[in-house]
């Protein structure tokens, strides 16, 4: 195995492992409820919820990392910049996770019901902070890795044309939750968010799957296989 199929293999793989976060719309259902902060409901599928989003915001930071020496090739400044957003990305499902375990500490340390208010921003606050770097960031990312991707051929150009065709949508949903047009969770929200979800999972499946195709970008990057010496 050459070093560039070591590459796809791992790129790919983490972008799938990006996809272990889908469960958190039901684990984190329970935060949702008015009064969370004070009930005695178990915060176990919460926890469980925390672990998982930070396993995405690693996943997220491989990808980057992975991917930059192939990349890097077509134009490094826009290999930097996926690099930047990635881990700008997590940064923020960090920060977000953050509030959650807070909500769930309180919770714990047995709150008063004046605590309600502070709950209840705590959740705002989560909603926020990934409006921003779960939302807005894959955007940011399908546009700069989409348009490397597709210019460099290294996999069908299916794939970016899906991701760059996603990117406005995913903006013009953020935006519409902005301004109250709709809420984060709501059905409009999440058809927005489809093409960006596609777009990431066939792109993680075709790299673990199949790898780089052949390109002038990759011309050079596979190691030479030792050669060993004939017998005398």
């Amino acid at each position: 195995m050459d070093s560039l199929r070591k590459t796809s293999l791992v790129a790919g793989g983490f972008y799938l492992l990006t996809f272990v976060s889908i469960p958190t719309l039901t684990l984190y259902a329970p935060i949702r409820e008015a009064d969370y902060i004070l009930g005695g409901t178990p915060d176990t599928p919460v926890v469980v919820g925390g672990v998982l989003e930070v396993i995405v915001a690693l996943a997220c930071i491989g990808t980057a990392i992975a991917l930059y020496p192939v990349l890097k090739r077509q134009g490094e400044a826009r290999a930097l910049g996926f690099v930047a957003a990635r881990v700008l990305e997590a940064a923020g499902i960090f920060i977000g996770v953050a509030s959650i375990l807070t909500l769930v500490a309180l919770r714990r340390a047995g709150a008063e019901p004046d605590a309600l208010v502070t709950g209840r921003t705590l959740v705002a606050f989560y909603d926020s902070v990934f409006l921003l770097s779960q939302a807005l960031l894959p955007a940011v990312n399908a546009l700069l890795l989409g348009t490397l991707l597709y210019q460099s051929r290294l996999v069908p150009r299916i794939l970016p044309l899906l991701g760059l065709a996603g990117a406005p949508l995913l903006v013009a949903s953020d935006l519409g939750t902005l301004f109250g047009a709709w809420d984060r969770l709501s059905p409009v929200a999440a058809v927005a968010a489809l093409p960006i979800a596609v777009w990431e999972f066939s792109l993680g499946v075709y790299l673990v799957v199949k790898g780089f195709r052949p390109s002038p970008v990759t011309a050079g990057a596979v190691e030479p296989r030792p050669v060993q010496d004939a017998a005398v």
